[in-house]
């Protein structure tokens, strides 16, 4: 199995996605990333199943970032269907959603969520979660400004 410390986003907006992507590679974090599109998508993803089967290709996520608002199987529906994945309790689960709503940060937090974050989230908050829950991070230092890039 993979020991890599993989991030999967399950967000079904691309550009959204292709945004978190770069604020993390801008706050330092260098873990490898996977995307599914849907909450369905992720249960098959968590599963191995169908394409997702290959553990070496589509290794369990150590950080998953759920959009809450997506079709079929929204992300309360897979918040519910995580906690019922005992073997799932050590993942960090950031919630990342476009409205802010204190009953649904409240909802997702009891359904285990560790933190919330309102899209568009930038390097900032990023690096806030890196030092909140460090461990699952892989992180690169950033770049000297006082040396000359080659």
């Amino acid at each position: 199995m993979n020991d890599e410390k993989t991030i999967l986003i399950v967000d079904d907006y691309n550009d959204d996605v292709v945004f978190l992507k770069h604020v993390m590679k801008k706050a330092g974090v260098v873990n490898p990333v996977m995307q599914v599109n849907t909450g369905e998508e992720a249960m098959h993803y968590f599963k191995g199943e169908g394409v997702f089967a290959d553990r070496e290709n589509f290794p369990l996520p150590s950080i998953l970032f759920i959009d809450l608002k997506m079709p079929s199987v929204d992300g309360f529906e897979l918040l519910d269907w995580l906690q019922q994945q005992p073997h799932l309790r050590s993942m960090l689960v950031i919630v990342v959603t476009g409205d802010w709503e204190r009953r649904g940060v409240t909802r997702a937090y009891r359904m285990g969520a560790q933190s919330f974050l309102v899209k568009p989230c930038n390097a900032v908050d990023i690096l806030n979660l890196t030092q909140t829950f460090p461990g699952p991070w892989m992180i690169s230092p950033p770049p000297d400004p006082n040396q000359d890039s080659v």
